[in-house]
This record gives C-alpha cells, structure tokens and sequence, in this order.
C-alpha cells in the first residue's frame, strides 16, 4: 500500500472513530436521560431489556466469531466479554483460575459511563445490566449451573466492575444466576497471558470497523427498545431529546474527527453528507433557494431491526438538531419521512 493509500485509509478509521464516540455518547446519555426523566425503575428495566436483548443477538454467535465457542462454559463467558469489549475500545481484564471459575474485570474509567457521567448511574441500573446479560450466558449454553458472582460495582464507589463466572454442581433458580460477593475480590490481571484475537482473522481494517460498530450496537438495540417499552411518543420524545442534547455537546469532537468545520447550512450539509459516509449511509445533496436537501438513501443501523418503529428516526433528528446547534446558530434540519420511517429518508437544511 502507498502513502496515499495509507493515508486514506487513516482519515477514513479517524472518521468511524468519529461516530463511534458520537453513538457511545448517545448511549450513554439515553440511560441518564431515563434515569432523570422517567427514574430509577424505568432506568433499570430499560437497561434490562437493552442488554438481554444484545446478549439474545449477539452472545452465541460472538463465540463462534471469536472462536471460543469450544471452551468450558464459565472460561468461554469470561473470555467472550475480554475479547468482544477489547475490540470495542473497552478496558476490561480477564484471569483463569480453573475450568469452572472465570473472573473478568472492568477497571476504571468505565468506558459506559464515561466522564462525569458515573455521578449520574444508580446501582440498580447497573445492577441490570448484569442480570440482563451475564447472568443469562449459562442459560444460553444449555448450561444452567453457570452463574455470575459480582464481587465489585464502580457506580457504587468500588475501584471497578469485577466479578467472575462460576460453574456450579446444581442446575441455579433464576434468582441465584447473579449473587453478590462484596467480600471477594478479582485476582491481578497479567496481561502477558491473557486470551489474544487471532492477528489472521482480525487484522486492522477489521479492528477498526468493529471498533465503530460496537458503539453504534448499543443504540441499534436501545431505540426499538425505548419505543417498546415506553411507547412511541414518549419514546420518541425522550430519544429526540438525548440526541439533541449531545449533538450540541459533540460538534466539534465529530467535525474534527470528519475534518469539518463550523459556519452555517452550507458547512452543516456537508458535515451531514460526510458523517452519514462514515456510518455507511449512502446519500445525495441537492440544493435549492437557500437551503440543502439531504436524501438518506439507507440507514444500515435498523436495516434488519424485526421490530424497528417510525419514532426510532427520532434518534437522527435529534442528533442532527443538537450538531447543526453545535455547527452554528439558526441552522434548521427537518425530516420528511416514507410511512414507517424506513428510508429514503428527506432532510432540509436551512
């Protein structure tokens, strides 16, 4: 590969690093948003489904990707979530200590709660991630010995998420498939001998797209959730809301990333354009007597979603309201939409 190559391949793993933090973000912000606008309860059962759901999806055929699929249940759950959340950008740790007993560890700083954020998550909700997805892996296996022992919670003022699979003798209730252990604690982490991808079937390019659809997993499964769960128009208000909220926060960290600047319609159209590329959108610009017409030819992200709802575009409008708020004042972005809300979707900036 020549320099010029190199350096476009560079640009275009900046830009899906771009929207990888743009969509982390978004997560992120859709769970505090519940937290502050609906509470606890609702929080924690929205998180629940989100990440039952993912672990549904994503768990069984993760192994078979990762190639682990053939290791002892408790070894096999504790490397699937080393393995998958170090592609995406995750710090996480992992320590063997016997076929049946597993450990994995989420140092800080949390990469789901990033920032300040952490102030923001009550326990409860943390708490149902775990029971959404780790204490559901022995039920996916066949295997319903396998449990979760949560030994740490960092939302609680702990130094890490960390707990660890356990195989036990006995078939577990549904209540005793996540236990706390508050006494216990993880083992060190020796990264020389800690699980590695094979460089073979996941060289760079591979990495990097990963990277950036793992962030954007999380809202694929979280929008058609929220619309579930709390119906369409409430749902839809609280994921427009989340998303203006960090398009205005995220501006100038996704233009850099799409090598963009601010200004007015014209800049923001071409922003438009330039992320939409980098999240493999295709689109076409038009434009007429002052403003921008955007025509989003696909949305990849709910391409396959069964139970997909018009109101999940609210996750776009949002986001493009609260960038073009970033971009520059007065800019105004309106949607029009097939029934259903599958694309082509029509935006107007001016």
């Amino acid at each position: 590969m020549n320099a010029t190559a190199d350096a476009a391949q560079a640009a275009q793993w900046k830009c899906w690093r771009g929207v990888a933090d743009l969509y982390h973000a978004y997560f992120t912000g859709l769970i505090l948003t519940v937290v502050t606008r609906r509470g606890t309860a609702d929080a924690a059962e929205f998180v629940f489904r989100v990440f039952r759901r993912q672990q549904q999806e994503r768990f069984l055929p993760g192994l078979r990707k990762l190639g682990i699929e053939h290791l002892p249940p408790a070894v096999a759950a504790a490397q699937y979530h080393y393995l998958s959340n170090w592609i995406g950008g995750v710090h996480v740790e992992y320590m063997y200590e016997s076929d049946t007993k597993a450990w994995i560890r989420y140092p800080p700083p949390r990469w789901i709660w990033k920032g300040t954020a952490i102030c923001g998550v009550p326990g409860e909700v943390s708490r149902a991630m775990l029971k959404g997805w780790h204490a559901n892996n022995g039920v996916a296996l066949g295997d319903l010995r396998l449990g979760f022992v949560c030994t740490k919670q960092s939302v609680d003022g702990q130094d890490g998420l960390e707990g660890y699979y356990h195989q036990y003798d006995h078939p577990l209730e549904l209540d005793e498939r996540l236990v706390f252990a508050r006494h216990l604690q993880a083992p060190l982490f020796d990264a020389p001998t800690a699980p590695a991808l094979p460089v073979a079937s996941w060289p760079k390019p591979r990495l990097e797209k990963a990277h950036r659809n793992y962030a954007m997993e999380y809202v694929r499964t979280a929008a058609p959730v929220m619309v579930q769960l709390f119906g369409p128009d409430d749902a839809g208000y609280l994921l427009q809301l989340t998303g203006k909220l960090i398009g205005m926060q995220y501006f100038d960290d996704v233009a850099a990333a799409l090598c963009m600047t601010r200004g007015g319609a014209s800049e923001f159209a071409s922003f438009l354009k330039a992320l939409f590329a980098a999240q493999d959108d295709a689109a076409e610009t038009t434009r007429s007597e002052g403003s921008f017409e955007i025509r989003q030819q696909s949305w990849k992200l709910m391409d396959d979603v069964a139970d997909y709802h018009g109101a999940c575009t609210k996750v776009l409008l949002g986001l493009f309201e609260g960038l073009a708020a970033g971009c520059g004042r007065h800019i105004g972005v309106h949607l029009r939409q097939t029934a259903g809300g599958r694309p082509p979707l029509a935006w107007t900036v001016g």
